[in-house]
């Protein structure tokens, strides 16, 4: 029994990441499924929940439970905002929201990156930066389906400023996050 311990040690030890990385999945999926009333549109925790797995996982799993998330999508999975009522797998990803969603697995990399060891202010810029990653790739791909002089009325305004405010909400759960799991060392 003893010569089997290695083995069942690395298979718990590779079996909590991906453990994580289909947490990180479950909650970008319930992040995109949470629809707040919100001016001028309604608003979800899509951005919220990405951030947040990104800054707490860090970036490599940050970037697997995106990659989850999306994978599931693909597959059909009803996991995207409005899914299955606006249609679901390869189609819906080929929408009119589909650089949104690549956006958000770039930034999921950068964010975890670029927020580990960082402190409020260093985690609200890096979501930021992520921020930035998903409306430049959601707005290229975006207008392909909208006019130019309509692009920043269709994809940017109505959701900038709830996309703060998520930012600021993330970075403070993750900062206290950060305090809880120091508290335990």
């Amino acid at each position: 029994m003893a010569s089997h311990t290695p083995l069942l040690a690395r298979t718990a030890s590779a079996s909590r990441p991906l453990g994580l990385a289909i947490a990180g999945a479950l909650l970008i999926t319930l992040g995109a499924k949470v629809q707040i009333p919100f001016w001028p549109v309604p608003m979800t925790l899509h951005t919220l929940a990405v951030f947040l797995v990104a800054a707490t996982l860090g970036p490599r799993l940050g970037l697997a439970s995106m990659a989850a998330y999306l994978g599931l999508g693909a597959m059909g999975f009803p996991v995207f905002a409005g899914s299955p009522e606006r249609g679901i797998g390869l189609a819906y990803m080929a929408g009119p929201t589909g650089g949104y969603l690549l956006g958000y697995l770039m930034a999921a990399g950068l964010v975890g990156w670029l927020a580990q060891g960082r402190g409020w202010i260093g985690q609200a810029a890096a979501m930021l930066a992520g921020l930035a990653i998903v409306y430049a790739a959601g707005l290229a791909w975006l207008a392909v389906f909208v006019p130019a002089p309509k692009l920043l009325a269709a994809g940017f305004t109505p959701f900038i400023l709830g996309d703060l405010i998520k930012i600021a909400l993330a970075s403070t759960l993750v900062s206290g996050i950060s305090r809880v799991r120091a508290g335990r060392s």
